[in-house]
């Protein structure tokens, strides 16, 4: 039913009359009748309450009361005949129904039922009719429990004294005697049973109208109100629906009507024939009017039972009853409703239950055709039996005609719920699986709820909480998936890529759903089953290309489509397209090739529909539209058209690369066919490529891997791809610019693919290089070479000889988008002869001629060269292939042994002398490195080997070097033919170069000259000039120049020695040599033996040097001025510390500038337009840079300290740090002079300057990756490795430097990243320092320590182990990050450590004073180490862990000690700190609960020992639990730390003394109930759950301090006041702690105590306003009694409703009582308030006993929204409604507003609350409380009731918890004392 609408005889507020006409008299709910002034009466009253006084004294055992009931009968009997009234009537009925317990045996029962009797025959039937209320409760639930001798008694009651009643009075009251009864109903088999059911008749006709007409035999048309009741009744009581059912089986009207004849017809038994001649119309008004709703939410209910016995009852009932045809569920009730019946009939198939099938089935197929072998419902026909489906077909008629459409939206409606637990979500799923079993249902089903299925699956995905609950989710979904035909699940994918890509009006938002929903399925759900693949797949690619062709203008929509196409195309096997045998395609084939390749895109769409739509893609049916031939036709045509449109628009060239792979795929899997257009895609390719722009990289990677796919499934000639080579090879070249690094990775790659293509012996791509590399030379006089074609040759040569094609291959799976799988390219590495041995000599002939810039870039290039060992391979191959240099003959050992030999005219000289010149100019620029290579790489043996032992005359292996060397002396040993004169020149030529060479290989001479010139300062003035020039490689010349006059002008002056040929090296670009940090240890001997000083160069030397590193110019000759200025460095021997500050400034500032070039190039997507010319060797040659400053800055740092006197004072203290091992963190002298001092300052900012640029680079590529362009993803890996890999080497030499400043440094990062929040960034400090091989833990860690003491007490260390605290730290933030880095490390590590830090620990604690601020850091810091040491084997040695525990209680005992308000100051914050300690680990270390609460749980891992733990405890809870609950500011100052920190307590072992006592005052302390609400839920109440578990005496204790009323003693004055005032507190707070206590635990926790409970709470209930507890306790036992409710099972409460129910009765009525009354004083405002909210529970949650009862407060029938117009209500929330008068509009417009949000709502909640009406407010004035609460909540309470009921939702418990607590913490209504 949905929210409340007008209609005839519903009413949606309640009456408009305040008044009545006839009033029943509710005497008896307060006071019974006055006393009679005759004697008699008097006398028998009197007689009846002595006989009551005995309940409360006497009753001891059950036979005590049937001694009590047998005084109250005889007491009874006693009256006058005159009297027939009872005295004390509500007393005498609460004393009969708490006889009527199910506890007592049924004597007890018998007796109390002969009281009843005696009492009915007495009072007669109006006094009967009139007091129903007072004694019908009492018996309502007596067949629930009642045994055989009870129940005929019972029954004769119900007959002898209720039946006889009015309607009148009957009709409020008949759904309790309906539930009543209905427990007798239950065995078919009982002797009760049939006269049970003619009693429920009897009710049915004593409720009947009188003008209502016969309907046969058992029903009348007045039957409506008793049917509504009825169905009221098997909603609400789970407990009592077997014996509805029995009842419904019995006297439902069956409603069905017959189908037609021809069809089928309706089965009808033989005890309901005469129900034929009923108009069925008037028997469906019968059961459902005025609701219709309620009858089939009755079967609902019962079809959801747990029972699988009554789910099977209701079916049978449907079957027979209420068949799907009926005008009923077709006609008379809404469409909500009937998708609410068939959801849950269908909800059975959960159960895999056959016989719940079969009915479900028999249900929705409608009954089956008459037949001899018909068995019934029990065994139905299968459709196989009847060979002509007739059978079959009318079922599937009949189901589509009435079942299908509700079914189908009942589904939906399932699947669209976003529940987020996985069971919910995937039950609508298993339905559709099991409703699948049945064709007729499934077939018509699926096709509507296939895609809804599948996308709630998807929107799942986002929603669930973790990857298990969409695992299963998504399994049931793939059950059900692979349950559906594959033509039905491809022609959805069809139909949605249809939608998507064709032509329409949707947003693109919604075509780009429906694509992602398809690559979800494909993702996700087994698509790969055979007809599927060589089918299916096959058709939805050729549908997706179809479309393509005409969606060009969205590019997005294309982009998926196209992902779509490739993913299918990935699916498909080769088999797809191999020509099969045509079968069942035979009809479908195209006879004509050529008519296949002609046929229009719109045809190609139109066959694929048809299959699809008309024929359900049903392969068993029709033939697929195209043979498998004919596909692969459209697939390469459609697919080249596209590829040939998107290659040659040069607009669009964003999907190329996708279109590329898509052809690629295709090329490898299909046939060669004739319908790809070759021709015009070749066109394409070359248009393409000669574009006047530049070509984007990834068309290039197209164009490439479609050519090499073309080739090698042979639609392209060898010649044809010969055509594409050179364009091909132009554009890559392009990519592998030196200033542009984003694709050079992918570009070398792509030659190397092109060259697999053509094979090993083709070279014309080695051809098209060198053409390109010459393409702008000008040779001559003036030549001209570029440097860029050479430093691109850099960039190949390296990343080919990186490029392992295998691992390369492996690594980019996924990013190299374009190549074919199955092709297996070549590996550069090994094969890179075939494509660079040309080019390399072209390129290092640049070396003949210094003037061109090429010569600069070889230059450099030999510099940092990788793979070495490759080049002089080549060299030797070529000199091993000159016959004329093999002299020695093969069997010689000897070199000498060679023969001279003569040159001839045929020997190739000239070639041999190009290799020797060549070889010379390497030689002439070589670094050491390559020195190095020479030296110790020996050359292979293999095939050619021979020549090399004629050469060398060696038959082992030699050296490169070695091997040079030979040939030098072989060419110099040929001898010319004095005859032949014209060889005369180049044999000469030849000798020099040869000698030449060998002189650079056996020595390197210098010299001094032009001293006096001083050349210095007009060279480095040019210097300065050159850096705006255009050619920065003039720059290189200068400084040769430059260094060449500076060492002319030392030399000059030197009277020593000369320097160490050593040190008069060549200068090596990119050097980074290890030790580069020591370099001055080794340079410049003359500093040490030499008393005169070097003289300091010119002032503007620094200011050029500065000026040259800040300069764009000087960026690609950068290795040159780095070298130049180490080469300079040691000039500045003196005056270094001047000069050190602004050039690491200068350095840091360039290197800072130069890396955020280089992030920007990597990040942005394509190049960047103006070129940021920010290549990574510009970074490294600044960091080499930066490392020779620092280094020269510090030696001399440490020479001056060595000169200073160290002097020790005697009292120097000798601890922990004086003995300590020395590490590898340098120590420092005592700063005895100003000028040491200083200088040291000036090398540790630097230093710092220096960690921080470091580490910026270091964390560069981790993290971030993510961000990175996905395009270069290889080359910014191989980038950011090498920045990070140079970062990481500087920063180990810094820490082998200085570790403590620079560990300093880390920190200060640390922890400023700590406090932007960027937890990524303080985790990548962290694995820094486990990196780097200087920070170690066992330098670390001691480094830490030393930084601490420096800034606690630095007295206790050794002067050369302080920091000089340029750091900008506190102990504090040392400490916190120690714990941090603590937590970081290893297991392992702690047997490196371990002795460092005990030895601190134990120092600290000789001293703790200084350190009391970073205590409580270092307890967690011990309790990591306890932690860490318990996973490892070092950590079972006991005396360690012994000496550990022993330093963590000191800790702990010292914490408290050194500062014992530190944590009462810290707690007294209310806020919640244990986000914070997340969130922001600076301000943890003050946080003393929070640390304690995090270490509590690993207690017995650190202080391994029972006894141990238990005194960590006691420490805990005396220093710090105690004095937080003993403090004045409690409960204020209770945080949730200090709560997680006591709960952490309770749980570990053998503590309870500790903590049990602290609780306990706690809980017992008067201000406990002003706790916050939330805090409570949260943590008081898992911990009292704790308490109570641990100590099984909580409740007994509280309830022994509960003390009956008392009226003696003082009544009057202050001190009975103040007296009474503090009794009622005492009482409140200990009533509140039980419920707190009961609500804190488990169900039915306290069951035991239950009888102990009821006793106390009986005992408080007289109280009035002037005992001692007074009445204003009456709040808070309606409190208990709430708590009760929520967190007990009903069976245990039964002994309390006669309580409950007389209280409610009492404590709600006296809301009408007159100002001042006895009642209107006992039971105050809260008390009323309090009232209400309990009658609101109990209809919420609607325990079954309960329901018996709920008729005497609100309307529980159909009347409470359906009133008729003799209405008057019985109901106390009715009555009380129309007495305050609750017709006001507001209250009209809030009755709307609740019962619609009733009825919307999924669950039942009270209506006083959040979301219903609001009790905010201090109801101080009744008339408020009233107006804005009271009147409202009865006007409503009855429809609200009706409408949670017809919503059917689950009692919201969390929300009813929520609210009590809410109440149970309100200090505002406990009472304060005077």
């Amino acid at each position: 039913m949905g929210p409340l609408e007008p209609s005839s005889g519903r009413q949606s507020i309640s009456p408009t009359s305040s008044g009545r006409v006839s009033p029943i008299s509710r005497k008896w709910t307060t006071t019974d009748e006055p006393p009679s002034k005759d004697k008699a009466f008097r006398r028998y009253a009197s007689g009846v309450e002595r006989s009551l006084s005995l309940f409360d004294t006497a009753l001891q055992e059950w036979a005590d009361y049937i001694s009590f009931l047998g005084r109250l009968l005889k007491s009874l009997q006693a009256h006058p005949p005159t009297i027939v009234a009872v005295p004390s009537k509500a007393i005498v009925a609460k004393r009969l129904a708490q006889c009527l317990n199910p506890s007592l045996p049924s004597g007890v029962h018998q007796k109390a039922l002969e009281v009843y009797g005696y009492i009915f025959s007495m009072i007669g039937q109006d006094v009967l009719a009139r007091d129903l209320p007072l004694y019908l409760p009492g018996l309502s639930s007596t067949l629930s429990f009642a045994s055989l001798s009870v129940r005929t008694p019972f029954l004769d009651l119900l007959e002898k004294h209720l039946l006889k009643l009015d309607a009148r009075s009957l009709r409020p009251a008949l759904k309790a005697l309906i539930l009543s009864v209905l427990p007798g109903l239950e065995e078919e088999t009982s002797e009760e049973f049939e006269r049970t059911i003619k009693l429920l008749d009897g009710f049915k006709q004593a409720v009947r109208p009188s003008n209502g007409v016969e309907l046969g035999p058992s029903h009348n048309s007045g039957d409506e109100y008793f049917w509504q009741c009825f169905f009221l009744a098997a909603i609400t009581s789970n407990g009592r629906r077997l014996g509805a059912l029995a009842y419904l089986i019995r006297n439902l009207p069956k409603l069905g009507q017959t189908l037609s004849s021809d069809t089928v017809s309706t089965n009808t038994n033989g005890s309901h024939k005469d129900e034929t001649a009923v108009d069925p119309g008037s028997l469906a008004e019968l059961v459902t009017s005025p609701e219709p709703g309620l009858l089939l939410r009755c079967f609902a209910a019962g079809l959801a039972d747990e029972q699988l016995l009554i789910q099977r009852g209701f079916l049978d009932l449907l079957v027979t009853h209420l068949p799907l045809h009926s005008h009923v569920l077709q006609k008379r009730v809404k469409t909500e409703d009937l998708e609410l019946l068939i959801a849950a009939a269908a909800g059975v198939v959960g159960r895999r239950d056959m016989s719940l099938n079969r009915r479900l089935w028999t249900w929705l197929l409608g009954p089956e055709p008459a037949s001899h072998e018909n068995d019934g419902l029990e065994s139905p026909r299968s459709v196989a039996a009847d060979p002509l489906g007739s059978q079959s077909a009318s079922r599937t008629h009949y189901f589509e005609e009435y079942g299908l459409q509700p079914l189908t939206r009942a589904l939906l409606k399932m699947i669209e719920r976003d529940s987020t637990n996985p069971v919910e979500r995937a039950r609508p799923f298993r339905i559709c699986l099991s409703l699948m079993d049945r064709w007729e249902i499934g077939g018509l089903v699926v096709p509507d709820i296939f895609l809804p299925v599948v996308n709630s699956v998807r929107k799942y995905k986002d929603q669930a909480i973790s990857k298990a609950d969409f695992s299963e989710v998504l399994r049931s979904a793939s059950v059900f998936f692979d349950g559906v035909e594959s033509g039905l699940i491809w022609g959805e994918l069809v139909g949605l890529i249809a939608q998507a890509v064709g032509r329409g009006k949707l947003a693109i938002t919604e075509r780009t759903d429906k694509l992602s929903l398809v690559n979800f399925i494909i993702a996700h759900f087994n698509v790969r089953e055979e007809e599927m693949l060589v089918i299916h797949a096959p058709l939805t690619t050729l549908t997706v290309l179809t479309m393509m062709e005409d969606a060009k203008e969205m590019e997005e929509i294309s982009r998926l489509a196209l992902s779509v196409a490739v993913d299918l195309i990935d699916l498909i096997p080769e088999r797809a397209f191999q020509t099969r045998p045509s079968t069942s395609q035979s009809t479908a084939t195209t006879p004509d090739g050529e008519a296949i390749r002609l046929i229009s895109n719109d045809e190609i769409l139109r066959k694929i529909k048809a299959f699809y739509v008309e024929d359900q893609g049903n392969l068993d049916v029709v033939p697929p539209p195209f043979s498998s031939r004919d596909v692969s036709e459209l697939l390469m045509r459609g697919c080249g058209s596209i590829t040939s449109q998107s290659l040659s628009d040069s607009v669009s060239s964003a999907d190329a690369g996708m279109k590329t792979k898509l052809m690629v795929m295709m090329l490898s899997k299909i046939p060669k066919v004739e319908s790809l257009d070759v021709a015009k895609m070749l066109s394409s390719m070359h248009n393409r490529m000669a574009g006047p722009s530049q070509l984007p990289f990834v068309v290039l990677q197209s164009i490439t891997s479609l050519a090499t796919g073309l080739y090698s499934t042979s639609y392209l000639s060898s010649s044809e791809l010969s055509i594409l080579v050179d364009p091909m090879v132009r554009v890559a070249w392009s990519y592998i610019s030196a200033s542009q690094p984003k694709y050079h990775v992918e570009a070398v790659r792509c030659l190397w693919q092109l060259q697999t293509c053509l094979s090993l012996s083709n070279r014309e791509v080695e051809s098209s290089i060198c053409s390109l590399m010459l393409e702008h030379d000008t040779n001559g006089t003036f030549a001209v070479r570029d440097a860029d074609p050479g430093r691109s040759f850099c960039i190949l040569w390296t990343h080919t000889l990186h490029d392992n094609a295998i691992h390369a291959d492996r690594r980019a799976a996924k990013s190299s988008s374009t190549e074919a799988k199955n092709s297996v390219r070549m590996s550069g590495m090994e094969n890179y002869e075939v494509m660079l041995t040309r080019p390399l000599f072209l390129f290092l002939d640049a070396l003949m001629d210094e003037r061109t810039q090429l010569f600069m870039t070889v230059r450099t290039w030999l510099q940092s060269l990788v793979g070495m060992n490759k080049l002089f391979n080549l060299f030797v191959s070529k000199f091993s292939s000159f016959s004329f240099l093999q002299t020695i003959s093969t069997n010689s050992s000897n070199f000498l042994d060679g023969e001279m030999r003569t040159y001839i005219q045929e020997d190739d000289l000239d070639q041999c002398l190009y290799y020797l010149q060549t070889f010379s100019n390497i030689l002439r620029w070589s670094s050491d490195n390559m020195w190095a290579a020479l030296a110790e790489n020996h050359i292979p043996k293999d095939a050619s080997y021979s020549n090399l032992q004629r050469i060398t005359g060696h038959d082992g292996e030699i050296t490169l070097l070695e091997f040079f060397l030979h040939v030098c002396l072989r060419a110099i040993s040929g001898t010319q033919d004095p005859e032949n004169a014209n060889l005369k020149p180049r044999i000469n030529k030849f000798h020099r170069t040869a000698l030449t060479t060998l002189h650079q290989i056996l020595l390197s001479p210098y010299s001094l000259r032009f001293s006096d010139l001083q050349l210095e300062h007009l060279l480095i003035d040019r210097l300065y000039q050159s850096l705006d020039g255009p050619d920065p490689f003039i720059q290189v010349l200068l400084l040769d120049v430059v260094y060449d006059s500076l060492k002319i002008r030392i030399a000059s002056r030197q009277l020593a020695a000369p320097l160490s040929p050593t040190v008069e090296h060549k200068r090596s670009a990119g050097q980074e040599t290890t030790q580069s940090l020591r370099l001055s240890q080794s340079i410049d001997r003359a500093e040490h033996h030499n008393a005169t000083r070097i003289p300091s160069p010119p002032a503007s030397l620094i200011n050029c040097l500065q000026a040259g590193f800040a300069a764009v110019s000087s960026r690609p000759v950068l290795d040159s001025w780095v070298s130049f200025l180490t080469e300079c460095l040691p000039l500045y021997s003196d005056t270094i510390f001047q000069i050190l500050i602004p050039l690491v400034e200068t350095l840091c500032a360039q290197v800072e500038q130069t890396f955020k070039s280089l992030q920007v190039t990597f990040r942005e997507p394509g190049l960047d337009a103006e070129g940021t010319s920010a290549p990574e060797s510009t970074l490294i040659s600044l960091l080499n840079g930066l490392e020779h400053v620092l280094a020269r800055g510090h030696d001399r740092l440490l020479k001056d300290e060595m000169r200073t006197p160290v002097i020790k004072s005697p009292d120097q203290p000798q601890g922990f740090f004086g003995n300590m091992v020395s590490n590898v963190f340098t120590s420092e002298a005592p700063q005895a002079r100003s000028a040491t001092a200083n200088n040291r300052l000036t090398v540790l900012l630097s230093f710092q300057d220096a960690v921080r640029i470091c580490f910026l680079i270091w964390s560069w590529g981790g993290h971030d990756g993510s961000y990175q362009d996905s395009d270069s993803s290889a080359s910014f890996n191989y980038t950011s490795l090498r920045m990070r890999n140079r970062a990481r080497r500087l920063l180990e030499h810094l820490f082998a430097a200085e570790g403590l400043e620079c560990l300093e440094t880390v920190v200060e990062i640390w922890q400023k990243s700590s406090d932007s929040e960027s937890e990524a960034k303080s985790t990548v400090v962290f694995n820094l320092l486990h990196v780097l091989d200087g920070s170690r833990p066992k330098h670390t860690i001691p480094a830490i320590f030393d930084a601490i003491y420096s800034r606690t007490n630095p007295f206790a260390l050794d002067p050369g182990r302080k920091s000089t605290l340029t750091s900008s730290l506190s102990d504090t933030d040392l400490v916190t990050f120690l714990v941090d880095y603590a937590r970081s490390l290893e297991d392992d590590a702690m047997d490196e450590i371990w002795t460092d830090c005990m030895t601190f620990l134990k120092d600290l604690l000789t001293n703790p004073f200084p350190h009391r601020q970073t205590l409580p850091s270092l307890l967690e810091f011990a309790a990591i180490l306890g932690e860490k040491a318990d996973n490892t084997n070092f950590g079972e040695q006991r005396k360690m862990r012994r000496d550990l525990g022993d330093l963590f209680l000191r800790l702990l005992t010292a914490i408290f000690t050194t500062r014992p308000m530190g944590f009462s100051e810290n707690s007294s914050d209310p806020d919640d700190r244990s986000t914070s300690a997340a969130a922001k680990p600076l301000t943890r270390s003050d946080d003393v609960v929070g640390i304690l609460a995090s270490i509590a749980p690993n207690l017995p891992k650190i202080l391994v020992e029972s006894d141990r733990v238990l005194a960590a405890s006691n420490t805990i809870s005396t220093s710090v639990i105690g004095p937080t609950f003993k403090s004045r500011l409690f409960p204020d100052n209770v945080s949730k730390s200090t709560l997680v920190l006591l709960y952490q307590l309770s749980r570990l072992p053998n503590t309870q003394k500790a903590w049990k006592k602290d609780l306990g005052d706690a809980f017992n302390d008067a201000k406990f109930f002003s706790s916050p609400v939330a805090l409570v839920e949260s943590d008081w109440l898992p911990l009292l759950k704790q308490w109570s578990i641990s100590d099984k005496e909580r409740m007994p204790e509280l309830l022994s301090r509960m003390l009956a009323p008392a009226t003696a003693g003082i009544v009057f004055g202050v001190g009975a006041t103040s007296a009474r005032l503090e009794a009622d507190r005492k009482t409140q707070l200990n009533l509140r702690r039980m419920a707190t206590l009961i609500l804190a635990t488990m169900d039915d926790n306290f069951v035991a105590d239950l009888p102990t409970l009821q006793e106390k709470v009986v005992e408080l209930l007289p109280a009035t306003t002037t005992s001692s507890p007074s009445s204003t306790t009456r709040a808070d036992i309606y409190l208990l009694l709430r708590v009760l409710v929520l967190k007990t099972s009903a069976v245990h409460l039964a002994t309390l409703w006669p309580i409950i129910n007389s209280e409610l009765h009492t404590a709600i009525s006296s809301i009408v009582s007159p100002d001042h009354s006895a009642a209107s004083d006992t039971y105050n405002n809260t008390s009323v308030l309090q009232a209400c909210k309990l009658l609101d529970t109990l209809i919420c949650i609607a325990p079954d006993d309960f329901q018996l009862h709920e008729w005497l407060f609100i309307t529980d029938t159909i009347d409470a929204v359906y009133r008729p117009s003799y209405f008057h209500p019985i109901a106390l929330a009715d009555e009380l409604s129309e007495e305050l008068g609750s017709t006001a509009s507001g209250s009209a417009i809030h009755t709307e507003a609740s019962a619609m949000q009733a009825s919307r709502s999924s669950t039942r909640r009270p209506l006083i609350g959040s979301g219903g009406i609001s009790d905010e407010g201090n109801w101080e004035r009744k008339d408020e409380l009233v107006a804005k609460v009271l009147r409202p909540f009865f006007g409503q309470l009855s429809i609200y009731a009706f409408e949670s009921t017809y919503s059917m939702g689950a009692p919201d418990l969390e929300a009813c918890k929520a609210d009590l607590l809410k109440d149970l913490f309100d200090e505002r209504s406990i009472v304060k004392a005077l």
